[in-house]
Parts: C-alpha cells; sequence; structure tokens
C-alpha cells in the first residue's frame, strides 16, 4: 500500500471531531425518541466492530462515532496478545489492518502473516490502524470506506471500549451494551490462552455480571459457551452459526440449523447469529422472496436471532436497503441486526414508528 504523502490526523484532532458528532447527535434526536430504540420490543442496532461503515474497524474513533449514530450495541470480536490482552481485532493476523510489516519486519510466520498473539500489547500498541486492505495488493477491501492512507488509529483493549462506553452513558444517560466475540477459542486454545475465561474476567471486572445487564458473548464455537453456562454464568450468551467450508473451521453447523440442533443450542445459548444468506434464500421466478424457517424455528425454541452482516455497500445484488431492512424485521422480525452502517438501521427503525408511514421505510435507498 502506497501511503499518502499528508500527515497523520492528530489524536487531538479526532477526538475534537468525535465530541461534535455526539454534540450534534444529542441535540438533533429528542431523548424520548432515542429512549424509544431501546425498548425490550425493539430490534437491537448492534454496531458491527463498530462504525466500521465509516471510520476503520474496531478503532476507539468507530466505537466512540456508533455511539453517536445510535446504535444500542458495539460490537468487537476479540483477539489474545502473547502476553494475554484481549484487543478488538477481526483477525488473528495483524497484516490487513495494521501497518506491521513495515514496523516488524522478519516477525512473520512461515505463511507469511503476522499473528497477533506473536506480539505483546505493547509492541501492537506502535502499530498503525487502517482501513481494511488486501494485504497483497494493497488495495481496500471497501473502495468507497474511509482511506487506509489517512488517520492515526491505534488497536484498543477490550476494557478501554468498556470504558469509552461506560463513560458515555454516563454522561448521555443511554445505556448502550457491549457485545463480545471471542474469536477462534480452540487456536487460542492451543497457545495457552483461554479466551472465554479472560473475556469475561475483564466483563466482570468492569461489572457485567447478570442476564439484566447489557453484555453479551458471541462464539462460532460452542463448547466455550457450553462451559461458560455450566460454570453458571449469567450473562446473555449467543451461538454464531456459519458455514462448514469456511477456513479454520472445527465446527459441524449443518446441525445447529435443523429444529433438534435449536433446542441443543436453546440448553446453553440464548440467541443464535446466522448468517444473513441462511435467512433469505433468494427470490423466485417472480422475483418474490424466498425464506428459510431458521428465524421462526429459533423463535419456537425460544432463541432471540441476530443476523449477520448488513452493509449498505455490499448488498445482495437487486435489492436495496430498505428493502432488506424491511425483510429482516418487518417480516421475518429477527431481534436485531450486526450493521457496519448502524444511522441507517435507526432512521429506518424510526420511520417505521412514524406515524407518517406514508413515507414507507423499505423506499430507502
Amino acid at each position: 500500500m502506497t501511503r499518502s504523502t499528508l500527515a497523520p490526523f492528530p489524536r487531538w484532532a479526532c477526538v475534537l471531531l468525535l465530541a461534535g458528532l455526539l454534540s450534534a447527535w444529542a441535540s438533533n434526536a429528542p431523548a424520548a425518541e432515542r429512549a424509544a430504540l431501546e425498548t425490550a420490543s425493539a430490534p437491537l442496532v448492534i454496531a458491527h466492530r463498530g462504525a466500521s461503515g465509516y471510520l476503520p474497524e474496531h478503532s476507539l474513533a468507530a466505537y466512540a462515532f456508533a455511539y453517536a449514530l445510535g446504535a444500542d450495541y458495539l460490537e468487537p470480536d476479540i483477539v489474545i496478545t502473547r502476553d494475554g490482552h484481549p484487543i478488538a481485532l477481526h483477525d488473528l493476523t495483524l497484516d490487513a489492518t495494521t501497518n506491521v510489516r513495515e514496523v516488524f519486519p522478519g516477525r512473520a510466520r512461515d505463511d507469511g502473516l503476522h499473528y497477533v498473539v506473536d506480539f505483546t500489547l505493547a509492541e501492537i500498541r506502535q502499530l498503525r490502524m487502517f482501513e481494511r486492505i488486501e494485504p497483497e495488493t494493497g488495495e481496500q477491501r471497501y473502495p468507497a470506506r474511509f482511506s487506509a492512507a489517512l488517520g492515526d488509529f491505534r488497536v484498543v483493549t477490550l476494557a478501554e471500549l468498556i470504558e469509552l462506553t461506560q463513560g458515555l452513558n454516563a454522561s448521555t444517560g443511554r445505556d448502550v451494551g457491549i457485545y463480545p466475540e471471542t474469536k477462534f477459542p480452540a487456536f487460542h486454545e492451543a497457545a495457552g490462552h483461554d479466551i472465554a475465561a479472560i473475556v469475561l474476567e475483564v466483563l466482570e471486572g468492569h461489572g457485567y455480571r447478570e442476564r439484566e445487564h447489557r453484555a453479551i458473548i458471541q462464539s462460532f464455537e460452542p463448547e466455550p459457551l457450553r462451559r461458560l453456562r455450566e460454570e453458571g454464568v449469567r450473562l446473555r450468551l449467543v451461538q454464531l452459526l456459519g458455514e462448514n467450508d469456511w477456513e479454520m473451521n472445527h465446527v459441524d453447523y449443518a446441525p445447529m440449523y435443523t429444529v433438534e440442533g435449536l433446542a441443543e443450542i436453546a440448553a446453553y445459548a440464548d440467541g443464535i447469529g446466522p448468517p444473513i444468506t441462511r435467512i433469505i434464500l433468494g427470490v423466485d421466478a417472480n422475483g418474490a422472496p424466498q425464506f428459510s424457517t431458521l428465524v421462526a424455528d429459533a423463535h419456537a425454541a425460544e432463541l432471540a436471532v441476530h443476523p449477520y452482516t448488513v452493509r449498505t455497500d455490499a448488498l445482495p445484488e437487486g435489492i436495496s436497503i430498505g428493502d432488506l431492512l424491511y425483510l429482516l424485521l418487518e417480516i421475518q422480525q429477527v431481534d436485531g441486526l450486526f450493521i457496519d452502517q448502524p444511522d441507517v438501521m435507526v432512521e429506518f427503525l424510526r420511520l417505521l414508528r412514524s406515524p407518517q408511514r406514508a413515507t414507507w421505510p423499505r423506499d430507502m435507498r
């Protein structure tokens, strides 16, 4: 990747920018309206890796912006450093979202990649984090998003994200939650780290212990979730569902999509997080959407359903963002969505509840 000659944004400028965004949001959204979005019956707006559609994923700026845009939960992926610190990062490796190759030449494994678990937190603090690129070409995954050449973003620990969220909750009167995913538990166990126990310790250390507390733990691997439940953990747990052909997959997901499999999940978890493609299967010859029975089956098992991932800049072919939200939220009645642009879902829900429903929210473009 070729860096811009522009100087990185100073951190103070980022702080002032975010403070202005928070102020603007607070002044433009009446308190009663914001509170209405957080009722028990409202679908949860889950900011996927923060407001990752606007700022580099997992950066503190992305999380603060997601808060300002009205998200109900901030979702960090969690991986563990060599010295046992949980940090917010999607990949096991640093190559796609940091300048690790510039800062630590010669530290890659045989596959040419730099693994988080091989670096201490102090070392990772030295890295500049940026918008996701393809490491071999330097091209951005989403070209129209925040330029990977700009900014001076840094990796965030789980504790730092929680403290940001709790501080904003205190200053705004809201109650935004934390929704961490334990990434690749089996890989971390082989490296000597019990990622579920580490994440739980940080959550409990910040006061998240009971079911009603605004913290949800999610994982693609069922065993850590089962163990947490067996150990008496009262926080809500969500079993993420994937596909059997995914890289580094150690789980047979096929049975989990069945009625029997969902009943087994309900014995240790409170919800599921399936891919959207497992709910909306496509269209028939007349262009009508076709659905699976997954949402209905999960609800029958008393499981919440939080599908992933809505991206306004990576929509299914031939469908608008309004149509997609309408199908998932109104027709399928899912209980929340992981979304890169949380303000879009907030606006959709506002229009949905508006007395002027002639401005039908599915017509959003």
